[in-house]
């Protein structure tokens, strides 16, 4: 059984903003749950930011937070996503991305001056963002005869699962969360009526 199945995301996108010798570093912070988010997040953000000259980013994923990258996009070697990761880091967070767009002002800033950059538009973000409990949870969806329903139903309350879809008709379906600490015995449960997981 799982002891720790909560973690704390932010509840929505933020924005910040870090200007230093005419270069300007926007921040985009977004809640994500998964790559394919991140990946279409990122190409609507270089469509928008068309003109910029980077987009860097880093992004965590999942109750551990294993799941992660950090990107420069062509800047100086960890001088950007490594550092837009230390801020989610440093905040605890997970299931986000933030991006950075820097459009060039036409003054090198160097790299610390990158660092501070890239730092602090993240960091802009991140503070103007409200952080959120998550509890992480298992994906089931069950087939089951319709007189199981009132069984399954007592068993999906009874365990405060969340239905996500439900189709009732000879065969019933359903597709539901359980919270991580209550899978295994929602598994049990179920398994005592018949082989309704799918």
């Amino acid at each position: 059984m799982c002891s720790k199945d909560t973690y704390k995301t932010i509840a929505s996108s933020s924005e910040g903003l870090f200007r230093d010798k005419g270069s300007r570093f926007i921040a985009l912070a977004c809640p994500v749950e998964t790559e394919t988010e991140v990946k279409s997040i990122l190409d609507s953000v270089r469509k928008e930011y068309h003109d910029a000259r980077h987009h860097c980013y880093a992004y965590r994923i999942g109750l551990d937070g294993s799941l992660w990258r950090a990107n420069d996009d062509g800047e100086p070697s960890g001088s950007a996503g490594r550092q837009i990761l230390g801020q989610i880091d440093s905040m605890g967070l997970s299931d986000i991305l933030v991006v950075v767009v820097r459009y060039f002002g036409g003054i090198k800033l160097g790299i610390p001056g990158l660092i501070r950059a890239y730092r602090t538009s993240a960091a802009d973000a991140l503070s103007s963002s409200e952080v959120v409990e998550k509890t992480a949870s298992r994906r089931f969806v069950l087939h089951f005869p319709y007189e199981s329903l009132p069984r399954v139903m007592k068993t999906v309350k009874d365990i405060g699962a969340g239905i996500r879809s439900q189709d009732f008709g000879a065969e019933c379906t359903m597709e539901l969360d359980v919270r991580l600490k209550n899978a295994d015995f929602f598994v049990e449960c179920i398994e005592k009526m018949g082989n309704f997981i799918a």
